[in-house]
């Protein structure tokens, strides 16, 4: 998609929006806008052109985000995720203009870009349209609090590897069982934790 597309779509970058109010790079508008506190008006301007249901900021101090946050924000009209660089932003942005923090693990990224790709991608997989079953997403890995079973494709056997007898026996009510079994016993060895939240 080039710019023109993004605009007649109501997206507008950020380059736009300070282009707009306060000049081209290198013009003495500009510098004085890079010198102030760009953090509070890109804040404001951005907030002031639509309503946003949730205003997110990523930082490495923010609530670790997982399944059920993407479930949750998947269902919102508007959100928007800011992301700092290097130290971040100032604390008064945080404080007035941001909704929700979040971080995706116990380390330091030099900016939040990757943190706002990974939050985007887990959000908008649950969009409808967004996957061609809408309803695989139900039994991906953390929806019940579980990991997902092994997934099994054809052929039935390859170089002596079968497919587990019970998958192909076709008889949904057992086949469930045994992927719910499946699903216990992959979280017990992988992920103990997830069995004592």
């Amino acid at each position: 998609m080039n710019k023109d597309e993004l605009k007649a779509m109501g997206c507008t970058s950020i380059e736009d929006l300070i282009t707009e109010d306060f000049g081209a790079l290198g013009t003495e508008e500009r510098n004085a806008f890079e010198a102030s506190c760009e953090a509070f008006i890109i804040g404001e301007k951005l907030k002031s052109e639509r309503d946003y249901d949730e205003v997110i900021f990523t930082a490495p101090d923010g609530e670790r985000f997982c399944q059920p946050m993407a479930n949750q924000l998947s269902m919102k009209e508007n959100i928007i995720i800011l992301c700092g660089h290097y130290k971040g932003v100032d604390q008064r942005v945080r404080d007035h203009l941001i909704t929700k923090e979040y971080t995706i693990g116990d380390f330091v990224l030099t900016g939040g870009e990757m943190p706002a790709a990974i939050m985007t991608d887990a959000i908008v997989r649950l969009l409808p349209g967004a996957m061609g079953d809408e309803t695989s997403a139900l039994s991906d890995s953390f929806q019940d609090g579980l990991l997902e079973p092994g997934v099994y494709t054809r052929p039935a056997e390859y170089k002596g590897w079968k497919v587990p007898e019970i998958l192909l026996s076709g008889h949904q009510a057992k086949i469930e069982e045994w992927l719910y079994e499946e699903s216990l016993r992959h979280t017990r060895e992988r992920r103990p934790d997830l069995l004592e939240e």
